[in-house]
């Protein structure tokens, strides 16, 4: 009997794309570096997954917070004390600022994070989800994501690593690398290798939170993309077939729960998707800044508004002898609904906030161009 249940299990789960395998390995390689410290991720049980502050993962984050908010503190100083307060000899201060917050919000998250892997095992259990590409989809995208943030990083450091050798070939070369990649630090403290590592390795966190936020949005809003577009598929696949009422019943309940689980998801991450979208706005601007002065990272694209809306073509497809009270409250539940991720209430995330992102973007480097003078301009007078 025991067998036999294991082997019904091993069945479910390979015809099963859970949350739980669709997120392990993005969350696995981001305790690697203090965030979201739970307990149990590789465990497909969910009711496994847990989140204790007396933890080695979260005694790992709370070290990580402490190291950000020093380097954060640093900088601090340093615009307190430099006359120079221009937006480019800043950029640090916004860094900084902004990983700290975000590696705090995702140790607040992971408080609420075994909760929500509960909710969503609960929905799995009744509707299972049978995309069986959408794991392979999120680990491929953590994997290309990560990798690309790497390679960026690494070549960061080769151009400061070539500079150094070029321009200071009488100092220690670990020491003047170190100097020359955070010299705010070294205006307050004096130098030893320990302090030296220690601010690479905070560094180092910082620059992949800055990615991982974007990779941890992209890879939940595929999950629950697949979750809508099962529903769609069900309303497609029995297109032009007289359906009964319980059937359309069973669908609208299966479109209610990934309507909810939406709406759970945003609960537990909005703060996370708003300080991405700040943080991406920022340093887009400040990219074409530098660039109009003298790469620029993606906003994470979600498309959960769209796609709870599709299954209103098909219903409308519906003929009139198979029309029924349960296809009006599903076409009224659709429209009057709004399934999609946001940041903190403040926007929805959808196409026409990406339009308008577009759009301020474009503004700004009018702005700039005019501001810098890069605009076609008349000859200069001939001289007499």
């Amino acid at each position: 009997m025991l067998r036999k249940s294991m082997v019904s299990r091993d069945l479910y789960n390979q015809r099963t794309a859970t949350f739980q395998s669709a997120m392990k390995l993005s969350i696995a390689i981001g305790q690697c570096f203090g965030l979201n410290p739970v307990i149990g991720i590789s465990n497909i049980d969910a009711t496994k997954v847990r989140f204790t502050f007396f933890s080695a993962r979260c005694l790992y984050t709370i070290f990580s917070i402490m190291g950000q908010a020093t380097m954060l503190f640093i900088c601090i100083l340093k615009f307190l004390r430099d006359t120079d307060t221009s937006l480019t000899s800043n950029t640090s201060l916004a860094f900084y600022s902004s990983n700290f917050m975000t590696t705090v919000l995702f140790l607040r998250m992971a408080t609420k994070w075994p909760r929500l892997c509960l909710q969503i095992s609960m929905t799995e259990a009744t509707s299972p989800n049978i995309d069986m590409t959408l794991v392979k989809k999120c680990n491929m995208t953590c994997i290309l994501v990560l990798t690309l943030a790497l390679v960026e990083h690494i070549l960061s450091d080769l151009s400061g690593l070539a500079a150094v050798i070029d321009c200071e070939p009488e100092k220690n070369v670990y020491e003047a690398f170190v100097k020359r990649s955070f010299p705010w630090v070294y205006v307050f403290l004096t130098y030893n290798h320990f302090i030296g590592f220690l601010s690479q390795f905070i560094n180092i966190q910082s620059t992949f939170t800055w990615s991982f936020a974007d990779l941890f949005i992209i890879c939940i809003s595929f999950y629950l993309i697949s979750r809508l577009e099962q529903v769609n598929l069900k309303i497609v696949e029995n297109r032009g077939k007289n359906m009964s009422q319980h059937f359309w019943r069973t669908v609208r309940e299966d479109y209610t729960r990934a309507a909810t689980l939406v709406r759970r998801v945003d609960e537990v991450i909005g703060a996370i998707i708003f300080i991405s979208f700040a943080n991406n706005l920022f340093f887009i601007c400040l990219q074409l800044y530098n660039t109009l002065k003298d790469g620029i990272k993606a906003t994470p694209l979600c498309r959960e508004q769209d796609i709870s809306r599709k299954p209103a073509v098909s219903l409308y497809e519906v003929s009139s002898s198979a029309y029924c009270v349960e296809i009006r409250r599903f076409l009224d539940q659709i429209h009057g609904d709004t399934v999609a991720l946001s940041g903190l209430q403040f926007f929805n995330i959808k196409k026409g906030l990406v339009l308008s992102i577009a759009g301020t973007i474009v503004t700004y480097e009018l702005v700039l161009l005019q501001f810098t003078g890069v605009t076609p301009t008349s000859s200069p007078p001939a001289a007499d």
